[in-house]
């Protein structure tokens, strides 16, 4: 049920208690419209923690500029330090994606460089109704219709929402009573892009949005007995070198959607990759593992030996990755190497050097051993810190057990 524009105010300071209470310092995202300018205002009412706000400009507008400077003003007269982000879009993919992605990146880097472990986001029930419809529009599945949640963890910070049970007409309601103004987004008439086709739809038909929002939270419930069932039957699961080893007789036995999601979370943990793969070739996988095929998707080898389902990182897919250089260097999104010197850089370590080395002493496949990070010194091999550990240069790999299994709820 949604608020009332007369509750609005002790119900998002109730949220905001339970979700933003062990935070010591926190962001807005304010990008100068009535649901970030009511939630900017509402968070300085609540008064618990020192705010700092900050608006992305994509610069795809001749006004945006001077609403992130109204943006910048409004924060001031709270008392609320503000900056403005600048975002340039590349020309690459879906624009609204792409603006989408890269507003996330300049506000987490933002929050980090300001030391503030949570940003809150505007996002409303109505934000909540449109985007089950779209992605329904898209043939999604459950973790797609699901809810978004109140708290999210990515890029390294804590997302919150704290306006999901609020409409976005209660929230211009309480504004107008308060003689707050906003600016309005011309772009949000625009039907050139879906969600705004999807929020005239809802008016038109006069869609019980509260109702589309409740069913969105209930398939979120649904969506969170599925990931207790898989991270269930991931027990007796192991992780070594950055790969995976998954029970092969409890993958096989489990229903098929079990069976993808332990999938998707094996290779986004052995790949690092930031999002999920596609549906079709998921499916068309666990098909072929179903026969005791071997196979390679996204840049992962999954092979069924020696009583388990084996996930590892395919070399090819390791040498394509840009060799990094310096201390605590992060490479292939998998692995962290300290204790390089000056001119050593981490590249794959390639099958050519494994017959000089004990890789097979350590229980790995032959490709687990190339996959893993060489120390290179131009075109000469230093070391291999993975296969012979040495006290001043160590590789140590991102992800453990737990992190799989936290990729298990991620969505």
């Amino acid at each position: 049920m949604a608020a009332e524009p007369a509750t609005v105010e002790p119900l998002v300071h109730t949220v905001l208690d339970r979700l933003a209470g062990e935070h010591q310092a926190i962001g807005i995202a304010l990008s100068g419209g009535g649901d970030s300018m009511a939630l900017m205002h509402l968070a300085h009412g609540w008064g618990r923690r020192p705010l700092f706000a900050a608006t992305v400009d994509h610069g795809l507008r001749a006004a945006s500029a001077d609403e992130a400077q109204q943006a910048g003003l409004a924060a001031a007269s709270l008392g609320i330090s503000h900056e403005t982000l600048h975002w340039t879009y590349g020309g690459d993919g879906n624009l609204m994606a792409a603006a989408r992605e890269g507003r996330l990146r300049l506000l987490s880097d933002w929050a980090r460089r300001r030391g503030l472990s949570a940003v809150l986001l505007g996002h409303t029930l109505n934000d909540q109704a449109e985007t089950l419809l779209m992605r329904l529009n898209r043939g999604a599945g459950v973790d797609g219709l699901s809810a978004m949640a109140p708290v999210r963890e990515a890029m390294g910070v804590t997302w919150l929402r704290p306006l999901l049970e609020v409409s976005r007409a209660d929230l211009r309601q309480w504004l107008r009573g308060r003689g707050i103004s906003w600016a309005d987004d011309p772009s949000n008439e625009n039907e050139d892009y879906e969600r705004v086709r999807v929020r005239k739809a809802i008016a038109a038909l006069d869609l019980p949005m509260r109702q589309i929002a409740r069913s969105a939270a209930n398939l979120s419930m649904a969506r969170e007995a599925l990931c207790d069932f898989a991270a269930r039957l991931s027990e007796g699961a192991f992780s070594r070198a950055g790969s995976l080893a998954l029970p092969l007789d409890t993958f096989r036995g489990a229903p098929v959607e079990i069976r993808r999601r332990l999938l998707v979370a094996g290779l986004r943990f052995v790949s690092g990759a930031g999002y999920p793969p596609r549906g079709e070739p998921v499916l068309h996988a666990l098909e072929a593992l179903a026969d005791g095929a071997r196979l390679t998707l996204d840049g992962v080898i999954l092979q069924p030996r020696d009583g388990f389902l084996l996930m590892i990182r395919e070399p090819a897919a390791a040498r394509r990755s840009p060799p990094v250089e310096g201390e605590g260097a992060i490479w292939d999104r998998r692995w962290q190497i300290k204790g390089l010197e000056p001119g050593q850089q981490v590249r794959a370590l390639g099958h050519e050097p494994l017959p000089d080395l004990e890789w097979r002493a350590l229980g790995l496949t032959r490709d687990e051993a190339a996959a893993t990070p060489g120390i290179w010194a131009g075109r000469n091999l230093a070391a291999a810190p993975a296969l012979q550990p040495d006290i001043k240069l160590t590789a140590q790999p991102l992800r453990g057990l737990g992190e799989f299994r936290a990729l298990l709820y991620t969505h």
